[in-house]
């Protein structure tokens, strides 16, 4: 083999190589973009569900807290009407 042969086959063996580099690095950033599709997606759902407890938490509290305070109010009459303290 002469020496340009040798020149040759080396920078064809380079080309070859670049090219699977390149495809290897494609298929990377394919999977790197549906990876962060997938983040996408969860941080939409998890966003979601985070206002729908929000508004769970809110409609509870329009309930509970009156019943609370209803609560304590009898407690106060009970202890002034038998005067416990």
């Amino acid at each position: 083999m002469s020496r340009e042969d040798e020149i040759v086959q080396l920078l064809t063996d380079v080309r070859d190589t670049q090219r699977e580099a390149a495809a290897r690095q494609r298929e990377h950033l394919d999977l790197a973009r549906a990876e962060a599709e997938r983040m996408r997606r969860i941080a939409e759902e998890s966003v979601a569900l985070q206002r729908t407890a929000i508004e769970r938490m809110k409609r509870v509290s329009r309930i509970v807290v009156p019943i609370i305070v209803v609560l304590i109010a009898l407690v106060g009459w009970l202890i002034m009407k038998y005067r416990i303290f």
